[in-house]
């Protein structure tokens, strides 16, 4: 266990403190403000059902015990290239997601945050995947979506939209097919381009088609679904796994599911069928590749948002968080004009640690991984990454410290990542180093007050 991020062996003296509360106050204050000014284009705003003739029945879930979580969620990253004149119209895309967590219902989020017209959706649908690789549905499982009791819904550009409740047997850790069908131009397609999972697309209205003959397409992104949540008998909260390319699985094998997330997911249900007396969360991935924290990309809303800017959406906008794990802050080291913004770096931590305080959620954090060998490398940029990590190591911002780079650097050049977890380009892990992460995760460290989910 470490010290929390409020004091500890080593606290600045207070003079310094006082400084660094006012600075964090500031960001704060500016967090705020743009999430005001943001409000309508942060993927909030509800869509509009509609009815098109007869409701087909959806299968809602009935009224029972249990626990809404998040099976599986993304980030919704930035607008399509190529897709500004007509998105997919007249197309459906099918996307493949792999759970984190059982349930006996199932709900789907639907994003047009970078659209800049309205999305209209005739057709939803969800369905278990028939085999591990490949857009076929299991006999039996094609669950026709409905939208506060229609078929179809208009998501307004800059909004989202979620379903009603299906019935449907979601098993924990396997591929779930959401499927939509829009047969008009909606402008830029709202995506996740390093999704590390094959989906794919057929033409026409094939929405609730089983067979997977007419999805001839294939494609390396998620398309407008964000997240599936699970209404579970099983898992009593959500973690959110909060990061850059490291957390959405930059070098993993494709259609493996081998991001430390999933990894984690599986210690996690592995431990708690053992009998151990750990956490029963859920784990969803809200990883964007190229992430920052503390600077966006380009665009009104944001393409690739910073942390800071998306925390509220990616991590208080998820189904009963309870714990974040923050593993972000190795591109701003990379990108860093200056040493100066070491300061601004560990000040961000400490900022994404009162927005999740303020909500009851334990924040767990994890240093830096090493870059050595990496196009970006520098002497200069290593002493920072240094530096950050002693403050996290030493309790002066989180909660709970997972050090991520102990657990994947070289003992005999800590500047570099250990040959075997190493992914070949000297930055993002292999497989065997995004197992390696997930084991060193203590899984006592993600417990929390089950009634209050204060940190315990």
């Amino acid at each position: 266990m470490t010290e929390g991020h409020d004091g500890g062996v080593g606290a600045p003296p207070r003079k310094h403190r006082a400084l660094l509360a006012a600075v964090v106050a500031l960001i704060v204050a500016v967090s705020a403000a743009i999430y005001a000014t943001v409000g309508l284009d942060d993927g909030t705003r509800d869509g509009t059902p509609f009815t098109s003739g007869r409701l087909p029945h959806n299968d809602a879930a009935p009224a029972s015990t249990g626990t809404w979580v998040g099976a599986w969620s993304t980030s919704p990253a930035g607008p399509e290239p190529g897709t500004a004149e007509r998105g997919m119209a007249g197309r459906s895309v099918r996307n493949v997601v792999h759970t984190s967590a059982s349930g006996t219902g199932a709900r789907v989020t639907l994003s047009n945050l970078y659209g800049r017209s309205p999305l209209t959706v005739t057709h939803a649908s969800v369905a278990l995947a028939a085999d591990d690789d490949g857009a076929a549905a299991e006999p039996g499982t094609m669950r026709r979506l409905t939208f506060a009791g229609s078929p179809g819904v208009v998501v307004p550009a800059g909004g989202q939209v979620t379903s009603d409740v299906a019935r449907i047997a979601v098993p924990r850790g396997g591929n779930v097919l959401i499927t939509s069908y829009s047969p008009v131009p909606s402008g830029p397609v709202t995506y996740h381009p390093h999704a590390r999972q094959i989906s794919y697309v057929a033409d026409g209205d094939r929405t609730e088609d089983v067979s997977a003959t007419a999805y001839t397409g294939t494609t390396p992104y998620w398309r407008y679904v964000t997240a599936l949540d699970v209404f579970s008998h099983e898992a009593v909260g959500t973690i959110v796994a909060l990061g850059d390319s490291i957390t959405d699985g930059a070098g993993a094998t494709m259609n493996a599911d081998h991001r430390w997330p999933d990894f984690l997911a599986e210690r996690l249900r592995t431990a708690a069928a053992g009998g151990r007396n750990v956490p029963r969360y859920s784990v969803v991935n809200q990883g964007i590749s190229g992430n920052r924290l503390l600077t966006s990309g380009p665009g009104r809303p944001a393409a690739n948002a910073s942390t800071l800017s998306r925390f509220s959406r990616d991590v208080l906008g998820r189904t009963d968080v309870k714990v974040v794990v923050v593993a972000i802050g190795v591109n701003d080291v990379l990108h860093s004009p200056e040493l100066a913004d070491r300061d601004r770096i560990v000040e961000g931590l400490r900022t994404l640690v009162d927005m999740a305080h303020a909500r009851g959620l334990k924040v767990v954090g994890a240093t830096i991984t090493p870059f050595g060998g990496y196009g970006g490398y520098t002497d200069a940029r290593e002493t920072m990454r240094q530096q950050v990590n002693e403050e996290i190591r030493e309790g002066h911002v989180f909660d709970e410290v997972v050090d991520f780079d102990k657990a994947l650097r070289d003992r005999y050049d800590p500047r570099r990542l250990r040959a075997e977890y190493d992914s070949g380009d000297h930055l993002h892990p292999s497989d065997r180093g995004y197992a390696r992460m997930a084991a060193a995760l203590d899984l006592t460290a993600l417990t929390t007050h089950q009634r209050t989910g204060v940190p315990s």
